[in-house]
């Protein structure tokens, strides 16, 4: 298939604040520009030169035992996140292909590489898959994760179709607002994000999107924003979730801004977004690993810089880590 995944309705289910019988939309009427402002975009230009390859020099440190406050936190690349909690590991958006494309030789091609090779991840018991964009769901990273590991995939709703035909995958889908009860001591919430979803030229918006909350019953909680542009949805989180211990925010793939604002934040987006959720710890995500939009591959990390000291922040208060690097967040009283 030219495209990976099916054109068809992939979900039926009762009409919501998002769904529509038919199609998944933005509760905050924010919808992804069409086909004839893709082309003005690309007419413009103004993208800033990326270099062709990045060498990783962090060391990530994968942990045997994490304490039961705390969790050890690897930045892969881009959306990729290793999250080790005491008695559980979870990847987000594990994506360890060169190419964020259908094809394997033609599209956005990797500049960095994953910051953790693909053999020494440790046994990974759950992965959390925010929708289904090639450089977020990837079919092979998928295969082998399901081959090797086992793990259980929570996915929106939708996005089951494109994954189920891995022999023995275990996978769950999730609608906005429903929660996963990993163990007593683990909950997994699914909660919207301001973004869409496609495969292909036809199956815009035939899947859900989102976020996700860990909520351990000891650790630190956790929110992993997936893709998402700056929406209200920020703050209605927060009203459900008092406390938020770290926020995984997207940074990157942010220019044109007439082009991409209602779907990517750009670092200024993503401190309001840190503010609205009132996370105790913040940290960037989205960035430096494939040219997909016009910005410089350093300016997400810069641009944080500016805004976190316009808005008054510490730099401890909202961070980023080089690809492979590791750092432990522990929770606070």
């Amino acid at each position: 298939m030219l495209f990976s995944g099916c054109t068809g309705p992939r979900y039926r289910g009762p009409v919501s604040d998002h769904f529509n019988g038919k199609k998944f939309f933005s509760p905050y009427g924010l919808e992804p520009k069409g086909f004839m402002a893709l082309l003005r975009w690309q007419w413009e230009g103004g993208s800033v030169q990326w270099p062709l390859s990045v060498e990783n020099s962090a060391q990530p440190q994968i942990s045997k035992d994490v304490a039961a406050d705390s969790v050890a936190v690897t930045f892969v690349s881009h959306a990729t996140v290793l999250l080790q909690f005491q008695g559980i590991n979870i990847l987000t958006d594990p994506m360890w292909s060169d190419r964020a494309s259908p094809f394997s030789s033609f599209g956005p091609k990797r500049v960095r590489a994953p910051g953790v090779d693909f053999s020494v991840l440790p046994k990974i018991d759950l992965v959390l898959i925010s929708h289904n964009h090639y450089d977020h769901l990837d079919l092979p990273t998928i295969r082998r994760l399901v081959e090797k590991h086992d793990p259980l995939f929570l996915v929106a709703l939708g996005d089951g179709r494109l994954i189920e035909d891995n022999p023995g995958i275990r996978f769950k889908e999730m609608d906005w607002g429903q929660t996963h009860s990993w163990s007593e001591s683990m909950n997994i919430h699914f909660l919207p994000a301001q973004h869409w979803s496609a495969r292909g030229f036809f199956d815009r918006n035939l899947s859900l999107w989102g976020s996700f909350m860990v909520e351990p019953s000891k650790g630190p909680v956790v929110y992993f924003a997936g893709d998402t542009g700056y929406a209200p949805h920020f703050k209605d989180i927060a009203a459900r979730f008092p406390r938020i211990d770290l926020a995984l925010l997207p940074i990157g793939a942010y220019e044109p801004r007439w082009f991409m604002k209602d779907q990517h934040m750009n670092p200024a987006d993503a401190v309001d977004a840190h503010r609205d959720l009132k996370a105790r710890r913040s940290m960037g995500i989205h960035f430096g690993t494939w040219h997909l939009t016009n910005e410089g591959i350093d300016e997400p990390v810069t641009e944080l810089a500016k805004a976190r000291a316009a808005a008054g922040l510490a730099e401890t208060d909202f961070v980023t880590l080089d690809a492979g690097e590791t750092s432990v967040f522990r929770h606070e009283r």
